[in-house]
């Protein structure tokens, strides 16, 4: 494969990305995203689709777009789902870009969380319902329940909870919105029109909170001024802003317990410190 411009790398990746994950692919897409003419984003779908990928990608009339071909396989990307969520995902740097660069002469390791198997074609009508705020009916296993089992639900939002992700959407069995794990879906979801439960319904979504972290008091004193050093807290605390129903894995994260002192204050270094003001929001985290 010849040299490509890194302007043009970022481009055939994201086309790449969307074509996989969303299942269509504009010019609109492109021009949007880079601030490219019409013209432009059409050579570079060309171009991806004759010298990149040969074949990648067949253009659909009744869609007005790019659809993956059959035997589609990804040539500037990995094919895994975090790629295309991180780039769904990150507000600031919506192209990922440092995340391409190398650094010469900079050794590192990191240790990242085993990717979890998804279906492309799930997380397309996931995207799909979303988009259009659609109910759908789809299979879906769980620890408690690990035979198949039809739910029909309307998905409002993808999550990252720091260590794998979920669909918040609004379940019709528990008549409540709940939390599908991404991995844990089975087969290919029937969308089924229009939902009359949205985002805005969602309380436990829609209200922010602050947490008050504060390090473990059963620390000794010069322990607490180490642990509020690593967090750069400021007067012994740090306060975090956050969607109530995402407490329960802010903690986790967080290794806090809400009985901390049953727990070895060197494992669990920091306690919330405003429980009592959260005890609405604790008691369930809504997950199935």
């Amino acid at each position: 494969m010849h040299t490509l411009s890194f302007n043009r790398l970022l481009r055939y990746r994201y086309i790449e990305l969307i074509a996989l994950w969303e299942g269509r692919l504009t010019t609109k897409h492109l021009c949007q995203t880079f601030q490219i003419g019409r013209q432009q984003a059409s050579k570079d779908i060309s171009a991806y689709n004759k010298l990149i990928a040969p074949n990648n990608l067949l253009y659909d009339r009744s869609l007005k777009g790019y659809v993956p071909a059959a035997n589609f396989a990804p040539k500037l990307t990995a094919g895994v789902l975090e790629e295309y969520l991180a780039l769904v995902t990150d507000y600031y740097d919506p192209l990922n870009i440092l995340n391409t660069l190398k650094l010469q002469n900079c050794p590192l390791e990191d240790i990242r969380w085993p990717t979890r198997n998804v279906d492309p074609a799930l997380i397309r009508s996931l995207v799909e319902a979303i988009k259009s705020t659609q109910r759908m009916e789809v299979d879906y296993v769980s620890i408690q329940h690990p035979d198949r089992e039809g739910r029909i639900i309307a998905p409002h939002s993808m999550v990252f909870t720091g260590e794998r992700w979920h669909i918040r959407a609004w379940c019709e069995k528990n008549r409540d919105y709940r939390d599908f794990v991404l991995s844990r879906f089975r087969g290919t979801p029937e969308l089924l029109g229009p939902s009359k439960n949205l985002v805005e319904d969602d309380l436990a979504w829609q209200t922010k909170v602050a947490m008050e972290i504060l390090p473990n008091p059963d620390l000794t004193l010069a322990q607490q001024s180490v642990v509020a050093e690593d967090y750069g807290m400021l007067k012994g605390k740090m306060n975090i802003t956050i969607r109530a129903q995402l407490i329960p894995y802010a903690l986790n994260l967080l290794r806090i317990t809400i009985n901390p002192e049953a727990e070895n204050p060197l494992s669990n270094q920091l306690v919330l410190g405003n429980a009592k003001t959260l005890d609405k929001w604790l008691a369930f985290a809504n997950q199935d």
